[in-house]
């Protein structure tokens, strides 16, 4: 037996082992900066839009055109990573582009004071600096989402992974809502100036903590072998027509984009909901969604303790479904004068959340299954239907916000006088409980298979 042979066999032995706490917790950093820009891009880009004056259907615009990019730029990085690996240097170079880039989407309009200030120039201006900071982060996401696969064959690890890298998601969002809540509570936004610099602050202490998180990644992840030892030609590549074919693909690829659109969707509306339905102080708009993210945080913590079956993802899913679907109707129904429960329906949101998203994106990996070169382009061109839908979604919604009047909220506190339920309630809690609800009806159709040896225990004992 040859030498690479032996190599190749003791990488596939290690790779189906348990990985390591010191593993787990570098490639779990590694979204970090994506994950902290994506949580202020969602959660104020419209809110800020509309605060220096941009009308709801431009500001969908902005949003939209940034969503059509990271689509496409996700297919485009998928396919190329599945043709020549380098996670690592798509990751790097990604984050670097978010870096340079997110400021711009934040930092006012340059073109505005070169030409004019018209809508058109302005609406331009934002809508490509959103397209550029978005392919940036297709490339790191798609390369950090494809890596776990190539890390480790075990079932358990592939879940534990995923989990604490959900976690970090938390707490770069935690860290978002802090900077948040001090920016917000030193610097009044009185004008539109006041309103940029506010937001402006936000970003570069954003990209600052994302960025020392990424060079932790970087530091502490090699960069993976798998698709060598175990085919021999990191060369051959799965074609897209193999994919197409597995029903597998079609139902995780449902669930993954309903599962994004009810955290996208309900992220982007949440600022507006706390503020202008139930009346809300200010700094609710960090406090509630900090709930949110400490919630998940705790749940994705103790997801990392389960040893994890086909049928486990299923139910675990299924019990994150429904919940959203109960906090659905909780925001659609709530009262402004019963604004205080908001608090302990964020509690449940955050949970319902992390238990949708560690597992849906876990069937990913059951479908990737021992299909590594091609799993890339599994990440990448899910990851476009859940930008383009989320795009969408978001154009139609502002639509209608733009053309509907706003209606003073009844005296005693309630929805209004004439049972008028605005487009905000509707985003954050019609769409992700229909969502949520139709995700659970897809997912107990599946038949996942997940590798047997290895779940035998937990990974972190």
């Amino acid at each position: 037996m040859g030498d690479n042979e032996i190599g190749d066999e003791e990488d596939l032995s290690r790779v189906k082992s348990d990985v390591g706490r010191w593993h787990v917790f570098y490639y779990g950093v590694g979204h970090m900066l994506n994950d902290i820009t994506s949580s202020c891009w969602f959660t104020y880009l419209l809110l800020f839009l509309a605060d220096i004056g941009l009308s709801p259907r431009d500001a969908a615009i902005v949003m939209l055109s940034g969503q059509i990019a990271d689509g496409f730029a996700t297919v485009f990085t998928g396919e190329l990573i599945d043709r020549f690996g380098h996670f690592k240097v798509w990751h790097g170079a990604g984050s670097v582009l978010v870096a340079v880039s997110f400021s711009s989407v934040f930092g006012g309009c340059l073109p505005c004071r070169i030409f004019s200030t018209s809508s058109v120039v302005e609406t331009t201006s934002y809508s490509v600096a959103a397209a550029i900071f978005n392919m940036g982060w297709a490339a790191a996401q798609v390369s950090h989402m494809a890596m776990v696969n190539c890390i480790s064959l075990n079932s358990t690890s592939r879940v534990v992974l995923t989990s604490c890298r959900n976690a970090f998601t938390m707490v770069a969002n935690l860290s978002l809502y802090a900077i948040a809540l001090v920016v917000f509570s030193v610097i009044t936004g009185k004008s539109h100036a006041d309103i940029q610099n506010q937001y402006r602050w936000i970003a570069y202490s954003s990209i600052f903590i994302g960025c020392c998180f990424v060079g932790i990644f970087h530091y502490g992840t090699k960069e993976p072998r798998l698709k060598m030892s175990i085919h021999g030609n990191d060369h051959m590549r799965i074609s897209w027509a193999y994919w197409f074919k597995k029903a597998l693909y079609y139902q995780v690829g449902i669930v993954y984009v309903l599962t994004r659109l009810v955290q996208n969707v309900s992220q982007a509306y949440l600022a507006f909901y706390v503020i202008q339905d139930l009346h809300m102080a200010q700094s609710a708009k960090a406090l509630v969604p900090a709930i949110i993210y400490i919630s998940s945080f705790v749940v994705s913590i103790m997801m990392q303790e389960v040893s994890w079956t086909g049928q486990r993802l299923k139910a675990y899913f299924s019990i994150g479904g429904i919940l959203w679907v109960f906090c659905g109707a909780s925001i659609i129904l709530l009262p402004s004068n019963m604004k205080v429960y908001m608090y302990v329906i964020s509690a449940f949101i955050g949970v319902a959340n992390a238990l949708m998203m560690v597992t849906a994106v876990s069937m990913q990996s059951v479908l990737v299954g021992l299909d590594l070169n091609g799993c890339a382009f599994v990440y990448g061109s899910l990851s476009f239907l859940d930008k383009i839908s989320c795009g969408i979604a978001l154009y139609v919604l502002q639509s209608f916000q733009s053309g509907a009047s706003p209606v003073a909220p009844a005296a005693d506190g309630g929805l209004s006088s004439s049972g008028y339920v605005s487009v905000t309630r509707y985003g954050l809690g019609l769409v992700p409980a229909v969502s949520s609800l139709v995700g659970v009806g897809v997912t107990l159709t599946m038949k996942l298979h997940t590798h047997s040896g290895s779940l035998t225990k937990p990974l972190l004992e």
